[in-house]
């Protein structure tokens, strides 16, 4: 089913593994258990050298100034941005993240340890799945997001202003 997002487009690249790297344990071990997943992100990989520059430009060519959303953001983000650093020597996002997360927190008015997606109103979620293949996965954030965004500003007073009530 294609998503409700409308798209600017969409860029993904799998990346081959850095020299001397050595998997996580328990990261190597939930990609067992995942090998449909692995499979797909194993597809083609691509050097970071080139990929992370082309990344960086498309991100440069998209409208507006880009702002990196994700769950969980801390993970994600740190990884994303060391890869600009390192093989593109910039990131068009700046210090610009977003954890939607902690933005559910905000519109739930629950503690940020009992927030999940199993905790989130199920009208959040649109037709795609996260299955851990990076571009599925970004989709469907994607569409978490603007629905989010959506609740957000229907708590919006007539001056424009969220109400918040935590």
């Amino acid at each position: 089913m294609p998503p409700t997002v409308p798209q600017h487009g969409t860029f993904s690249a799998n990346l081959l593994t850095l020299p001397g790297a050595a998997p996580d344990p328990e990261t190597a071990a939930w990609w067992q258990r995942n090998p449909e997943a692995w499979a797909a992100c194993r597809h083609e990989p691509q050097d970071p050298a080139q990929a992370l520059p082309a990344y960086a430009a498309w991100l440069k060519a998209l409208p507006g100034t880009p702002v990196f959303v994700a769950y969980p953001a801390g993970f994600d983000f740190m990884f994303v941005y060391w890869y600009l650093i390192r093989f593109a020597g910039e990131s068009p996002f700046s210090f610009s993240c977003l954890d939607m997360k902690t933005l559910a927190m905000a519109l739930l008015g629950l503690p940020f340890r009992e927030v999940s997606k199993k905790t989130m109103p199920k009208d959040w979620f649109g037709p795609v799945r996260h299955t851990h293949v990076a571009l599925d996965d970004a989709i469907e954030q994607g569409e978490l997001f603007r629905r989010m965004l959506k609740e957000a500003r229907a708590l919006r007073g007539s001056d424009g202003q969220i109400r918040w009530w935590l």
